[in-house]
């Protein structure tokens, strides 16, 4: 994965073998991903990278990031169970999302024209963040590690994918990460277990 925040724009995210390659899923895309960088800049947040995707920072907390596939590019919303979207933008990454947190695009020109919706969202997340206010806890049949939600949110491919598991797969992986005890230990778990989560594989699928 890319640690350059340039290397993302020109060459993609280094998740796979089409890094660098014509056909990355972020070179379609480029100018519109550009456009959003723009906009998460202009609003002041600090531009980082991780799980090798674009990610805009206030103080401590993940805001938005940016992410592409082959037939969209989008930005996504941390703590989305926060946000009131009242222009009715936001979409739900899979069908198991529990509150829609993106705004996909598969046309360049529509980030001019939601420009001034998006600002307003970034500006009510970061409200948030200055408050110190955090989403409700939801109660939830299995206790999701944290690692794994964050990377869920923060790449897109992933999130998708792990969203059209079957419950019982997406489980699997739940249980496994929260035998480890160490955060370190779960993140490296999650880089191992990305190409089965992909292929539609459980944690303990071969």
């Amino acid at each position: 994965m890319i640690t350059d925040i340039e290397d993302y724009f020109t060459k993609g995210c280094g998740r796979c073998a089409r890094f660098a390659m014509p056909d990355c899923s972020i070179q379609p895309w480029k100018d519109g991903l550009v456009q959003l960088r723009r906009i998460c800049r202009d609003m002041g947040l600090t531009e980082t990278v991780k799980w090798g995707h674009p990610c805009y920072m206030h103080g401590s907390r993940n805001i938005a990031g940016l992410g592409a596939f082959r037939g969209k590019f989008l930005i996504w919303f941390f703590n989305p169970a926060l946000m009131t979207d009242p222009e009715q933008v936001l979409e739900r990454q899979g069908p198991n999302t529990r509150h829609p947190d993106m705004i996909g695009f598969t046309d360049t020109g529509r980030v001019a024209t939601l420009e001034p919706v998006i600002r307003a969202y970034l500006a009510e997340a970061i409200g948030y963040a200055e408050a110190g206010i955090k989403p409700v806890v939801e109660p939830r049949e299995v206790e999701w590690p944290e690692e794994l939600v964050e990377a869920l949110e923060a790449d897109p491919e992933l999130g998708e994918a792990f969203h059209a598991l079957t419950p019982g797969r997406q489980k699997s992986y739940a249980f496994n990460l929260n035998a480890a005890k160490k955060p370190e230990t779960r993140i490296a778990r999650i880089a191992k277990f990305r190409d089965k989560i992909l292929a539609g594989k459980g944690a303990l699928d071969r």
